[in-house]
């Protein structure tokens, strides 16, 4: 079997680059000196489960990425590399998957891994289970697969996929768990087959993992330990890198990284993530296009940039990030600015001359998207509309603003993986996950014809046309393309920025 490169495979080649400035440090190979100890990470929301195949939340996965591997996985470069399957192959007409699975991997209990549990992980996650778990958080994307099955090629396992239509971007979201056969929500944390596995977990507290000495590649792996401190409150948490109780704290603000204490630094690269004053279009006054255009004149993101970001971030008006390279339309970045007078216009065609009142509600454990909200309100004043910024627990923005959809406004980053239709994945009027309401039919048309385009010329295109309609239609207030500051105590090395939300503790190691 033919390994072969995605077509994906280089879209975050730019915010490597970013991250080779910060750091300019590459992954270590294990060395005797290196190994063993303990880390603490300091994390401002608890996990939404165990279950690698329900788990929602983008602080969850960055987690859960050092318990478990897919088919493929991604590297720090933004490279679709092999996983449990050591190669890999698509179809000319991006309808047949093919993967020869690796030798030899173990899950972290010690039991080999079969054929048998990728094809049964991999229909859990496409819902094609006879009797599927109901709890289990169908992957969308994955809803296009026609048929799951293993083969036999003399002494290799060949997992194929066969699709109901063309997708050229399916291999991004193989990255899902692999799991033991059998495997349900009930039996707690699964069995992995990442650099750790799972030891211990105590709601609002903590989440523990330690080396799993069943890796299939253990030279990657330095620590013995880490533990995942949960503190919902993120000034507390910053209190603590200040007592010296975390050795790595991600998401500073530019402040933290100014009042930073000796024996630490901050390292920094791009956020894989929109930021957004996102607002519901079923709720007046949102739904005039008009008073959505209106706030999206009435901000100065570069002001933003410069509060909450020590002028670091990049400012987007539409759903993609920097990241993305050729899929990114970098023309949209200043399709809006301040312009007070043609707010007060717009607001006044709209029929609100004199303004309104709204609530912005932001979870208090991200204080940078507090701060942008704090932010905001005040700029939003100069053309005679009142916001309020509420901030609720993490839980509560979870059930009631992303899945209830009872809200007028939040600020919130949107993430992606390595598809490029992922990140506008929010958008199809159909998504379970458009919790702004966005409605285009001419989206959904577009947005299903680059999912299934395999000339990358013709996807881009397609891609920047949807771009395009985000910005007009001013889907959203979008602001920006953040950098994240993470404190590292100076007594580790190796910490590595990937394009997607993780922590990878399997590159760290002491001094």
């Amino acid at each position: 079997m033919k390994k072969i490169r995605s077509v994906l495979s280089l879209v975050f080649i730019g915010i490597f680059a970013l991250s080779l400035t910060a750091c300019g440090k590459p992954a270590p190979t294990q060395e005797a000196g290196k190994n063993g100890g303990t880390v603490t990470v300091g994390i401002t929301a608890d996990i939404d489960g165990l279950d690698p195949h329900k788990i929602k939340s983008a602080g969850t996965r960055e987690i859960m990425f050092n318990l478990y591997e897919g088919l493929v996985k991604v590297d720090a470069k933004g490279n679709i590399v092999g996983a449990v399957a050591s190669e890999y192959e698509i179809s000319a007409d991006a309808m047949t998957y093919s993967f020869k699975l690796r030798k030899g991997v173990k899950f972290s209990n010690g039991k080999e891994v079969t054929a048998n549990d990728v094809v049964y992980s991999l229909k859990r996650l496409a819902g094609k289970l006879e009797n599927p778990d109901a709890e289990v958080a169908v992957v969308a994307a994955m809803s296009i697969v026609n048929d799951i099955t293993a083969s036999k090629n003399g002494d290799d396992d060949v997992i194929t996929l066969k699709l109901d239509s063309a997708n050229s971007e399916l291999i991004c979201y193989l990255t899902g768990a692999i799991v033991p056969e059998g495997y349900t929500t009930a039996d707690g944390a699964a069995p992995g087959v990442g650099p750790f596995k799972y030891e211990s977990y105590t709601p609002l507290q903590d989440l523990t993992i330690v080396k799993n000495e069943n890796y299939y590649k253990p030279e990657n792996v330095h620590l013995d330990k880490v533990v995942f401190k949960i503190m919902t409150d993120s000034d507390a948490a910053f209190m603590q890198v200040l007592a010296g109780a975390i050795d790595i704290y991600p998401n500073l603000t530019a402040d933290q990284v100014a009042a930073l204490p000796a024996g630490y630094r901050a390292e920094s690269g791009g956020m894989a993530l929109v930021q957004a004053l996102f607002v519901n279009a079923d709720v007046a006054p949102f739904n005039n296009q008009k008073v959505r255009e209106a706030l999206n004149y009435a901000i100065d993101r570069d002001y933003i940039i410069k509060m909450v970001g020590d002028g670091k971030g990049t400012p987007v008006c539409s759903g993609v990030f920097p990241g993305f390279a050729k899929y990114y339309d970098a023309s949209l970045e200043r399709y809006y600015t301040k312009d007070t007078a043609k707010a007060k216009e717009l607001l006044k065609e709209a029929g609100f001359p004199d303004g309104f009142s709204f609530t912005i509600t932001v979870p208090s454990n991200y204080k940078f998207h507090v701060d942008t909200a704090q932010v905001i309100a005040e700029q939003l004043k100069e053309v005679g509309v009142n916001a309020r910024v509420e901030q609720v627990e993490w839980a509560t923005w979870y059930s009631d603003v992303y899945k209830g959809e009872k809200y007028e406004g939040t600020i919130i980053g949107l993430d992606s993986n390595l598809a490029p239709g992922d990140i506008l994945r929010f958008y199809p009027s159909t998504s379970s996950k458009n919790f702004m309401n966005y409605n285009s039919a001419e989206f959904d048309r577009i947005y299903a014809l680059a999912a299934a385009e395999a000339d990358d010329a013709k996807k881009v295109d397609y891609y920047k046309q949807l771009q395009q309609m985000l910005a007009k239609d001013a889907a959203a207030v979008f602001i920006q393309n953040p950098v994240l500051y993470v404190a590292v105590s100076d007594k580790l090395d190796g910490y590595t920025f990937y394009p997607l939300f993780v922590q990878d503790m399997s590159s760290i190691y002491f001094k």
